[in-house]
């Protein structure tokens, strides 16, 4: 009876669990059915049948000038239904089949005609209604292919299935790409104009329906169920076609001659602030050149002497020194206590004025003058920098800038012996070459400061949507005053320094600074003697109009002084520029045959001068504006008054009438050297307090 028992308990126990599980499938199809069918059959259709992103076609890149930087041009991918209507016959199939076959083979060439029809008739055998019969079609070409046999049926009963992509190209290839940039899915970071101004150049994305077919493959469903993408807007650049192509050629020609890393030029034009061009070049494995990193824009170290302009300005704002004042630059080479030892290139400077030491572009000068003046107070050397914005990004229309670094004495490297004197001439911090040209900038356009720009307008069908103008970062970078005596120290860098052998010219005048860096080699240091060639400036400098900056880093071949390796391809560029900008006031010059000239005047004794023409049988001649002068017995002239409160220019002068015509404004003279004047520690114009020294030097 037990046994009997026990064995019907778990017959019982077994079928209750067989019931209950019955019944609990049965409740899940009820809801799987009636509660979430919607769901699932919504899932099923997805999985069958779903809307496609259609890519817009981008917005173009123009030049400033309306060239075409960058564009989109359609290709087109094509695939065929093999049970189209047209051809759903057997009959249909192999009476055209073949025809179209060659016609395939004839427009490609990558299949014979007979390897055409065995691929088609297979993909008949297998009901194919997606077959892919060609990648990257041209417009050109799909125009000639809907002619072709089957296709010319039509849309539908030809079975020609056209998917439309869009193709990114540049039509002047390399020129200024690094700048346009690129738009790749697979890089976070945008670059150049495509990624920055990619919201406007994308446009709208459109949406078509596809269906999923055997294999994995989806193929469209109907075309009046598709949404039409919406093309992006067109970006208005600040690049000069010409300019640019001028300036890539010129660096790439010298990066090749020095055997150089790489490069960059920046063009800039002085009251915009529009990137003219910007060329930036590395050199590759296999030895050529290839613009692969924005250097001009990210490459943020040490400036060099390019630096010393802002360590001038500076003192001179702060009347520390005046260009007359005199420093001994120690034969070029000193040694700091407890400090660096400093050299020049070279080595003859001692005793000079501190505007023969900037043209001649002495490390030893710009170092004692500035330790000099504020080693017991770096911050006010510091937050002078500081008001120049050179610790700050620019604020470009693209990402990427370099972070820039201008050390002061809360940093943990602050060295009090050794910092000071090595930030005199552009050393212990990081600038970009764009934020130097920007700086450079300012002096050129009058103190004014501003952003660099490279997108002017951003344009839809046409139409304007959005202009951009230069942001002002400071509307007066140094007094009047101290703007025009830097003004003059740059330009005599070109007249009289280390840029006249190269730089100097006489169709027009050059204002800037060389700059000639030691670079650190990574965990190697300074150890591998690699160097950094540079030249910044503007012209024509009596009234600017472009700006621009040279940067060649690590030359291994030939000279790496910067005169020599930055300076001819500044010049070059400039030289093409001038001539090619009808808007620069272009003074024509007479050229005669022979010596049919006078002897050179200068503005000195005007009764010396006579006495001389009287000796000489030379008759002068006293113009008047109500009377008519006999120019075929004398010679015409009248004494220049200078405007009180002003310096004469006395170069070119004899030491007498130099002395003559600066004691007569009022102005005391320390006279270094024989000869005429070739140099003058103020430059002509300036306004200064009379009584003030002015140093002269003649050779």
């Amino acid at each position: 009876m037990g046994i009997r028992t026990n064995i019907l308990a778990r017959v019982y126990l077994a079928f209750g669990l067989v019931l209950l599980l019955a019944i609990a499938v049965t409740v899940q199809l009820c809801r799987l059915q009636f509660v979430q069918g919607d769901k699932w059959k919504a899932m099923a259709a997805d999985l069958s049948a779903q809307y496609q992103t259609v890519e817009a076609a981008r917005g173009n890149i123009f030049s400033v000038d309306g060239s075409l930087l960058a564009t989109s041009i359609p290709e087109y991918e094509l695939h065929m239904d093999m049970l189209a209507g047209g051809i759903a016959s057997d009959t249909a199939f192999n009476n055209n089949i073949d025809l179209l076959a060659a016609k395939l083979s004839g427009m490609f060439g990558d299949r014979s005609a007979r390897d055409y029809s065995r691929v088609l008739r297979e993909a008949r055998k297998d009901s194919s209604r997606y077959v892919l019969i060609r990648r990257k079609v041209s417009y050109q070409d799909l125009k000639k292919i809907r002619q072709f046999p089957v296709f010319n049926m039509g849309k539908y009963k030809g079975g020609l299935i056209v998917i439309q992509k869009n193709r990114r190209i540049l039509p002047f290839q390399s020129l200024a790409a690094r700048t346009i940039g690129y738009k790749n899915e697979n890089v976070k970071n945008p670059v150049g104009l495509e990624g920055a101004y990619s919201s406007y150049i994308n446009g709208e994305s459109g949406r078509r329906l596809m269906q999923r077919i055997p294999g994995g493959i989806w193929m469209p469903v109907d075309d009046d169920d598709e949404i039409a993408p919406k093309d992006g807007a067109d970006i208005i650049s600040t690049i000069n076609v010409n300019f640019q192509d001028v300036a890539q050629d010129a660096l790439k020609k010298q990066l090749v001659k020095s055997a150089a890393d790489h490069g960059c030029v920046v063009l800039m034009e002085v009251a915009t602030g529009e990137i003219r061009a910007i060329a930036n070049y590395t050199r590759t494995k296999d030895g050529d050149y290839k613009e692969q990193m924005n250097y001009a824009i990210s490459n943020a170290i040490d400036p060099g002497s390019t630096f010393k302009l802002a360590s001038y300005m500076t003192m001179l704002d702060q009347h520390k020194i005046d260009t007359s004042t005199i420093v001994n630059a120690e034969g070029g080479r000193y040694k700091f206590p407890k400090g660096p030892t400093i050299t020049d290139t070279e080595h003859d400077n001692y005793e000079m004025s501190v505007k023969r030491a900037f043209e001649e572009s002495s490390n030893v000068a710009a170092a004692r003058l500035v330790d000099q003046f504020y080693h017991n107070n770096p911050w006010q050397y510091i937050n002078k920098l500081y008001s120049y914005h050179l610790n700050e990004k620019l604020g470009l229309q693209i990402q990427g800038e370099g972070r820039p670094v201008i050390k002061n004495p809360s940093n943990r490297s602050w060295n009090k012996n050794y910092s000071l004197p090595e930030m005199a001439y552009g050393y212990e911090m990081n600038i970009t070459p764009l934020q130097m040209l920007a700086f450079y900038n300012s002096v050129a356009n009058n103190g004014k400061m501003i952003a660099p720009l490279l997108v002017r307008e951003i344009r839809r069908l046409g139409n304007p949507i959005e202009q951009f103008q230069a942001r002002v970062i400071t509307e007066q970078v140094c007094s009047e005053a101290t703007l025009g005596k830097v003004r003059g120290m740059l330009e005599g860098v070109v007249m009289n320094g280390t840029g006249k052998n190269v730089i100097k010219n006489k169709l027009y005048s050059v204002a800037g600074k060389t700059g000639t860096a030691q670079v650190a080699n990574g965990t190697k240091g300074y150890k591998d003697k690699k160097y950094q060639a540079s030249f910044c400036g503007y012209f024509p400098a009596d009234h600017p109009k472009y700006s621009m900056i040279v940067v060649v880093n690590n030359p291994t071949q030939g000279d790496y002084l910067a005169a020599k390796v930055a300076g001819p391809v500044f010049r070059e560029v400039a030289d093409r520029v001038y001539a090619n900008d009808l808007d620069i006031n272009q003074s024509s010059q007479a050229h005669y045959v022979g010596n049919t000239v006078m002897p050179q005047v200068k503005q000195g004794n005007m009764k010396a001068l006579k006495k001389v023409y009287s000796k000489l049988g030379v008759k002068a001649l006293y113009a008047s504006a109500n009377s008519t002068v006999d120019t075929s017995n004398g010679v015409p002239f009248e004494e220049v008054k200078y405007k009180n409160g002003t310096v004469p220019a006395v170069t070119g002068m004899g030491l007498s009438d130099a002395l003559y015509v600066m004691g007569n404004a009022g102005y005391k003279v320390t006279v270094r050297g024989s000869g005429i004047v070739t140099n003058q520690s103020v430059t002509g114009g300036s306004a200064i307090p009379k009584g003030s020294r002015i140093l002269i030097e003649l050779q």
